[in-house]
């Protein structure tokens, strides 16, 4: 197959530093949208496989997966998109489209996903390259329409923010009745928060930091729990209907287990790995609780999502950066320095 050489940004090694390099596009095949890229948020899992955090990255790395762009080219079969039109692209590239979970639009839980960056790319026979790039060419089915009335910087981090934090949402059918908790205010955190309210949940945040209560209400809390203090958390035992919970590091969660009603659900969207102290199940059995997990989004879904944040006016609360500013994003992050997300202006890669 053809591919040209586009400029990107990246990584040779764990321990090295993110820089300018060049890698290979594919030419547009007759299923595909090649995508100019204009916007790409900066995400945790960015900094976590371009430091192979999690053991299984193959170099070199590109991150990015939250892709904001225009169309510049369309393959012959392509219906959806034109040149010209302002488009999306998230975690996901690529799945199998057979297995049970392709047919109900879970692409996310396809055992054969292909991941924006460190996926495989089957045209080429490599790894996939991310949105810290000139350009990527997707295939049309995980391309996605963008709200016109929306910022695209900031519409950014709802590719991966968003509906990390959406898809739990909608799977526990959250609305008008339901009270809803957000562990943490970071990139995941200030988008549960903005999305539960738009559903019209009663929302709270749970915190170690009284000082993020003003930003919590404006973002749409209704209400400030301090996790460390025994009094507030003793107020709300057995209360939440669902809890996002958004740390993205080992923590104790039996503490928010028992905040949950009778029939409630902590969902975990930030950490990946054993728990510990472990998980006391006393409680989970005494009120039929459940600890779960969620990933992403699958496209429809995510479609939903940017749909939903187009009539409501949501988007992230974001700090814009250069590229050559990439580094010393990802140590600001490691310090939770940011609100809450940063995105990058990829015309910077050019100069």
């Amino acid at each position: 197959m053809n591919t040209k050489q586009v400029k990107a940004f990246g990584t040779e090694a764990a321990d090295a530093n993110l820089e300018k390099l060049n890698i290979q596009r594919r030419e547009i095949t007759p299923n595909d949208v090649e995508i100019d890229i204009e916007y790409c948020g900066v995400c945790h899992s960015d900094l976590h496989f371009a430091r192979n955090d999690w053991g299984f990255s193959v170099y070199p790395v590109v991150p990015g997966h939250e892709i904001v762009g225009t169309v510049v080219g369309v393959g012959a079969n392509v219906s959806k998109y034109k040149v010209g039109d302002s488009v999306a692209v998230g975690c996901l590239v690529d799945s199998c489209r057979s297995c049970a979970n392709c047919k109900v639009d879970l692409e996310q839980y396809c055992p054969e996903w292909v991941g924006t960056y460190g996926g495989h790319d089957k045209h080429l026979d490599m790894q996939t390259f991310g949105g810290y790039s000139e350009c990527i060419v997707v295939d049309e089915h995980f391309v996605l329409s963008l709200p016109a009335n929306l910022d695209k910087a900031a519409i950014a981090p709802v590719l991966c923010a968003g509906i990390t934090t959406w898809s739990p949402l909608r799977h526990w059918k959250v609305g008008k009745d339901t009270k809803v908790a957000v562990v943490g205010l970071g990139g995941l955190g200030h988008m549960a928060i903005k999305l539960a309210d738009a559903l019209g949940a009663e929302v709270t945040l749970i915190s170690r930091s009284p000082d993020k209560t003003q930003d919590a209400m404006n973002l749409g809390a209704d209400r400030v729990v301090i996790s460390t203090d025994e009094s507030q958390m003793n107020a709300v035992q057995g209360y939440f209907d669902l809890i996002i919970d958004t740390v993205p590091y080992i923590h104790d969660i039996n503490p928010y287990v028992g905040t949950l009603s009778t029939n409630g659900t902590l969902v975990l969207v930030g950490y990946l790995g054993p728990l510990d102290p472990m998980l006391n199940s006393m409680p989970m059995i005494m009120g039929r609780k459940t600890v779960a997990g969620s990933l992403i989004g699958g496209i429809a879904e995510t479609q939903e999502l940017l749909d939903f944040c187009g009539e409501h006016g949501i988007t992230s609360e974001i700090e814009m950066i250069k590229i050559q500013d990439i580094n010393e994003a990802y140590e600001r992050m490691l310090k939770s320095d940011v609100h809450y997300r940063f995105v990058i202006d990829m015309s910077s890669l050019k100069k």
